[in-house]
């Protein structure tokens, strides 16, 4: 049994505790084997190490939400207490269960090569997963962070991706760099959408326990107890690739993904990725997964776009 004390600074407790102590008596209802005692200005917890730190989630973002909104409601509390009941996710779940997203939904490896991935991250602190467009890597690499995190196996999310633009000048777009930076990343602020509430993940990312940023601020960086993720890595050079893989620290684990087709780098500049699987390819406890059209989950017509492009760059490449 283990004891926490949360204190309750610049609040009105009759408005976050409710008439009659009512949200910390919901509180108690919902994990009746801890102990939840409200004393003046602060609320000691008593339990096993697992409920408690279940409940020390639930009040930071209830005290969270009181600084935003002035109030905790009861409904407030039992949103809460559903958001953190659904968090740990045992590694034996049926059917290759992932998490739950934010409307119920199983998130779920739906390919082999999916599930090669799932394996890989399991079983190495580094991992390059490679493949086209709509195979997932991304998007299974996220949730295999957010699962990390909701099981307590790491203290933040780290994404970043390298700031190069596809055909485009990110230059001339209105706003300093977070606005000009922030719609180049926006499929992963989607993916995280899908697997964390919106008031949670905004708790989250003001606290930089989910961190999205472009490849250039982890520079000088030691990433500690935490799951990282480098996304759209072919359009790193090479010293930003061997610069991101040595920010690893102790109690951390990194996938890097990205597409070696679409390479967004002038002509005449090496991609760090192919360099980066060229070099690390043999090397001990680093997993390597492909994925291919067949992994394709978006529009079935994506499948053979991917495929006809495949057919015509292998054919350019024998006639030349």
């Amino acid at each position: 049994m283990i004891e926490k004390t949360v204190t309750l600074d610049d609040i009105s407790l009759i408005d976050f505790l409710g008439v009659e102590n009512r949200n910390i008596n919901e509180l108690a209802l919902a994990f009746p084997k801890s102990k939840i005692i409200s004393r003046g200005n602060e609320i000691v917890v008593k339990g096993d190490s697992g409920e408690v730190i279940q409940i020390a989630d639930v009040l930071a973002a209830l005290i969270d939400h009181f600084h935003q909104f002035g109030r905790v409601t009861s409904e407030n509390v039992r949103g809460y207490i559903a958001q953190e009941r659904q968090e740990f996710i045992p590694e034996d779940a049926p059917e290759g269960l992932l998490l739950y997203g934010t409307r119920g939904n199983p998130i779920k490896a739906k390919t082999v090569n999916q599930q090669k991935l799932v394996q890989a991250v399991k079983d190495n602190d580094l991992v390059f997963a490679l493949g086209p467009a709509g195979t997932g890597k991304t998007y299974i690499s996220v949730a295999m962070a957010v699962r990390a995190l909701k099981n307590k196996q790491v203290k933040k999310i780290i994404i970043t991706r390298p700031a190069v633009e596809a055909g485009e000048n990110l230059g001339f777009l209105p706003g300093d760099l977070k606005e000009k930076i922030d719609p180049y990343l926006r499929p992963i602020y989607d993916a995280l959408g899908d697997m964390i509430a919106h008031e949670k993940l905004k708790y989250f990312m003001e606290r930089e326990i989910v961190e999205i940023a472009p490849l250039a601020y982890m520079r000088g960086r030691t990433l500690n107890n935490a799951f990282i993720l480098l996304d759209e890595a072919q359009n790193t050079t090479p010293m930003q690739m061997k610069m991101f893989l040595t920010r690893m620290g102790p109690d951390s684990k990194m996938i890097v993904t990205g597409d070696t087709s679409q390479i967004d780098l002038p002509p005449n500049q090496k991609s760090g990725l192919k360099e980066a699987v060229r070099i690390l390819y043999n090397t001990k406890d680093i997993g390597f997964v492909e994925l291919n059209e067949r992994d394709v989950v978006r529009h079935r017509l994506v499948r053979d776009i991917i495929d006809a492009y495949s057919k015509a760059y292998t054919n350019e490449r024998k006639e030349n």
